[in-house]
């Protein structure tokens, strides 16, 4: 299905360029608002946003659409997405909305849409949103006595400091850990700090001043340079770096160095399990996820299902088969219990209570096992389908072959830009190596021909 606006996360694009403008973000209030709207009663949506400076341009704009077509608005201000899912469904609202752009940076946004139930909209929602976006719109408008009203909820950052917390097991503080935090100038930049210190935290702070230009400058999960820096220089027991919407988290051990998404998934599905609280027998992960993970996993007596990589898709996933773990290896991690969407903060919190509990450090909590060599690398193309080609064919299942039981290959194309991707891991380092780089020399040739 082509659609014109929405990709794979909502609308995304350069700010005040089509089609992240104003224009299109108060059609997208209209169409949105028109969609949601059913039966007599007053209808609302809450609208949160990251601190880019764009997202006072198109919040104002889908504030308009909204009020136009009769619902009610809330606008929660900065806010990270999984709080604005979870306050969708706390508010009673039909809708929910975030303007974010994710770990982009400042001069790119987006608009993402959460149905009532906090859940991310379906491909079939969103071509209905499409395709009243694309008709008369002023057959849309609500009568004058109809129009809806817009307020500012002062008490969102408290609600949802008070929904993380909760999260955790009863009694469990932080008192005596250090922690680092990078709120990469973006919309955890209160709540994540607050959060940590009223559990009793030593928090050092960083990345807490936007200014509307700086969201994930030289900082936050995309840049963590910063971080390691800085917990080698306080000595702290763990660093946690936030993207700009907060939904995604990377860890830093004391020693500075980086957990990975599978191992985050490994501590807190193991953790999980010990307590009696672990669904659907295993952990929810994409197909670039370690096959280390897999084994460890499995030597706990739990399952790893794979979906196609996005987080739409384990969520998919895990809804369909009750699991409540799930991730990518990207640090994006989703804990259904809790979020119907990745959750850095809740993550964080998740991954300091099993350090609080074991009172061991997060180098030893967090290395669960060892990762399989493993290989990524990108092929770009102007034209055509390389993959079709006979020679990229036989490479791939000689490829394969090669690996036998003993590791995985992906190759896939990018879903956002003209690439394909190959993944190769395996216990041998150099046969993954020659894999991947035979594939790689026969995409190359494909796409130059």
């Amino acid at each position: 299905m082509v659609r014109k606006f929405f990709g794979t996360d909502g609308i995304r694009g350069c700010a005040n360029s089509y089609p992240m403008t104003s224009e299109v973000a108060l059609k997208v209030g209209m169409a949105a608002g028109k969609v949601f709207t059913n039966g007599s009663y007053r209808h609302r949506v809450v609208i949160g946003k990251d601190t880019r400076l764009s997202g006072y341009m198109i919040e104002s704009a889908l504030v308009s659409g909204f009020t136009a077509v009769g619902m009610d608005v809330f606008q929660l201000g900065p806010l990270p997405t999984p709080a604005v899912a979870m306050l969708t469904r706390s508010l009673r609202a039909d809708l929910g909305v975030m303007i974010s752009a994710s770990h982009n940076p400042f001069l790119d946004n987006g608009i993402k849409l959460f149905g009532p139930d906090g859940y991310k909209l379906s491909d079939e929602q969103e071509a209905e949103i499409e395709g009243l976006m694309e008709g008369d719109l002023s057959a849309l408008l609500a009568m004058p006595e109809k129009i809806g009203r817009a307020k500012r909820i002062d008490s969102a950052r408290e609600r949802y400091i008070e929904f993380a917390k909760r999260t955790l097991p009863k009694n469990v503080r932080f008192d005596g850990i250090r922690a680092v935090i990078d709120c990469a100038n973006g919309a955890g930049y209160k709540v994540a700090p607050e959060a940590l210190w009223e559990l009793g935290t030593d928090v050092i702070k960083i990345g807490v001043e936007p200014n509307g230009l700086n969201i994930n400058k030289d900082c936050g999960s995309t840049a963590v340079q910063r971080l390691i820096r800085k917990v080698g220089e306080v000595r702290a027991d763990i660093g946690i770096a936030l993207d700009g919407d907060a939904d995604r988290v990377v860890i830093v051990d004391e020693k500075g160095s980086i957990i990975d998404g599978d191992q985050l998934m490994a501590v807190i599905g193991e953790f999980w399990l010990r307590r009696g609280r672990l669904a659907g027998g295993g952990v929810v992960a994409t197909v670039m996820s370690n096959l280390g993970l897999e084994r460890y996993l499995e030597d706990l007596g739990l399952g790893l299902a794979r979906t196609p990589v996005g987080d739409r898709y384990v969520v998919e996933y895990m809804r369909q088969h009750g699991y409540n773990v799930g991730g990518e290896q990207s640090d994006h991690i989703v804990l259904s219990d809790f979020s119907t969407t990745g959750d850095g903060l809740v993550t964080a919190l998740q991954i300091l209570a099993v350090v609080a509990q074991s009172g061991k450090p997060v180098s030893e909590i967090c290395n669960r096992f060892e990762p399989l060599p493993q290989i990524l690398e990108n092929v770009r193309y102007k034209h055509g389908k390389p993959l079709d080609n006979v020679s990229v064919q036989r490479a791939i299942t000689d490829g394969k072959s090669r690996l036998g039981t003993a590791g995985r290959l992906v190759i896939r194309p990018s879903g956002t830009e003209p690439v394909i991707r190959v993944m190769a891991e395996g216990d041998d380092a150099g046969l993954v190596k020659n894999v991947v780089s035979d594939i790689v020399h026969a995409l190359s040739d494909a796409a130059a021909a």
